[in-house]
């Protein structure tokens, strides 16, 4: 018989989601995807979104999941999640010839962010007593007009995960102190009763005990490891 196909969501998010050369879906989170949900005995889509709609898209069941790099910090209540597969760090990057080189310097400075994102609420929210008061947070819905905005002199920083960073921008500094370091998840709806999220949540477990998840994201990330101490995201 035909398995059942889920629908994955995201958004286009090199390394983690994007598409190939041959038009094909690729990245961390799409051979992740393919990798887990098989071993579950599911055929998997990918379905390109809004990033400011996946709510609303897989409480509608749109898409089945949201899984595109995303944080669970801070929304664990918002969703049915997964554990998480692996740990991220949200940074500040500036131009390298910037003056910026804490934190603090941030202060009545413009700063990029992708709007819904975590750096958006750490910025705007400010509950964390390291992030200065900023002159202006330009929330964009397009990811890469940050690293345009940043390229060009427009902002004096932008806020998002390193891996995202590190893979648009070659002539950039990423400040030492990260704001968050958070684990990756898979969100279902919070009314989702298909027991998927804690399905996925023991492949994960097998898949980082047999190394398939180091194989996947050292395609893709140098240093793989870095990424798995998911512990550390738990504190």
């Amino acid at each position: 018989e035909t398995p059942i196909t889920i629908k994955v969501g995201s958004d286009n998010y090199p390394p983690f989601n994007y598409t190939d050369e041959n038009g094909n879906p690729a990245g961390v989170d799409v051979d992740l995807a393919k990798e887990s949900f098989g071993r579950l005995g599911y055929a998997v889509s990918f379905v390109g979104i809004d990033w400011e709609e996946k709510k609303k898209l897989v409480e509608h069941g749109d898409i089945d999941c949201i899984w595109g790099c995303f944080s669970i910090d801070g929304r664990e209540d918002e969703y049915n999640w997964t554990e998480p597969y692996m740990i991220s760090r949200q940074v500040v990057a500036v131009n390298r010839s910037s003056d910026i080189y804490r934190l603090s310097d941030l202060e009545g400075k413009t700063i990029a962010v992708q709007s819904t994102t975590k750096p958006e609420s750490i910025f705007l929210e400010r509950t964390d007593s390291r992030i200065p008061l900023v002159r202006e947070v330009y929330s964009l819905e397009d990811r890469e007009l940050l690293y345009t905005s940043l390229g060009k002199g427009y902002v004096d920083a932008i806020a998002a995960h390193e891996t995202a960073i590190r893979q648009y921008m070659k002539d950039y500094r990423i400040l030492d102190e990260s704001i968050l370091t958070t684990g990756i998840g898979v969100a279902f709806a919070k009314n989702d009763t298909r027991g998927l999220s804690e399905q996925l949540s023991r492949v994960f477990e097998e898949m980082r005990a047999d190394g398939t998840t180091r194989t996947i994201i050292g395609k893709y990330l140098s240093d793989p490891d870095k990424y798995l101490e998911v512990d550390c995201a738990a504190d």
